[in-house]
């Protein structure tokens, strides 16, 4: 399976960031296949080619790791950089440090992502397949969200949601309208409703209810596929390891 350079080398647990990672393509000190390469963005089969930083051998993980997260809010799902250390964000990446061995937290990454108000189910792992098997859009697995809104439930909200709803979605700095996939709804209650979706456009569930003139108040991921979260019996910022063969098993088994 291809993998794009700066993808390979954040997961080998050689460098402590992804800058750092991206510095050392752009500087030329790392070859695959013999050839230096300054282009983070280049894709190549790590198990054809082999991949040296200042002549010495990288690899990916031999032992793969998986956990069960659930995520809390106030949390982001990327490492923290400079920026966002100056604002006092915090990772879910810093959920694990000083539990897990800190090679293998190097080279963990999140299966998806949920935004920083968002809670619940996040897989996490150093398993580049694994990473394409779930996100991947042709895979066609749905995720299951637990939505609390802020105005009364409407049949043209749940109606509207079912058939598709037109949103923004900003692309290198061009913003351009796009209708969502037709998704599953079921009305919980007054004022929420359980949505699946198939798709993962940036803050994707948040601009659908805005759009139709609503607003979130509360979003909760409670399952991928059939791998729910309340198996786990998991506290907020909470997680377990678990193996492939079972979340792919509880995932496409519906």
């Amino acid at each position: 399976m291809k993998i794009r350079l700066h993808q390979f080398l954040s997961r080998t647990g050689h460098f402590s960031s992804k800058n750092k990672a991206k510095n050392a393509v752009w500087e030329g000190s790392i070859s695959v296949g013999g050839r230096i390469v300054k282009d983070i963005s280049y894709e190549f089969n790590p198990e054809k080619r082999e991949v040296l930083f200042k002549g010495i051998k990288l690899s990916l993980p031999s032992n793969y790791e998986y956990f069960i997260l659930n995520k809390p809010a106030g949390v982001i799902c990327s490492r923290i950089n400079k920026h966002e250390r100056s604002l006092n964000k915090n990772s879910v990446f810093s959920l694990f440090e000083g539990r897990i061995d800190s090679r293998v937290l190097d080279s963990l990454v999140t299966v998806g992502r949920l935004d920083e108000g968002t809670t619940g189910l996040l897989i996490m792992t150093n398993d580049g397949s694994l990473v394409n098997d779930i996100a991947n859009p042709s895979k066609n697995i749905g995720k299951t969200y637990a939505v609390k809104v802020s105005k009364r439930v409407t049949s043209e909200l749940i109606s509207s949601i079912r058939m598709g709803v037109s949103i923004d979605i900003t692309r290198d700095g061009m913003t351009e309208e796009y209708l969502t996939m037709p998704a599953e709804v079921t009305k919980i209650s007054n004022y929420s409703i359980e949505v699946t979706i198939f798709e993962g456009k940036k803050r994707q569930i948040r601009r659908m209810i805005e759009s139709l003139g609503n607003r979130v108040l509360e979003l909760h991921r409670s399952s991928i596929g059939g791998l729910n979260l309340d198996a786990y019996s998991l506290n907020s910022g909470e997680y377990k390891k678990e193996s492939r063969e079972v979340i792919m098993d509880r995932i496409t088994k519906l």
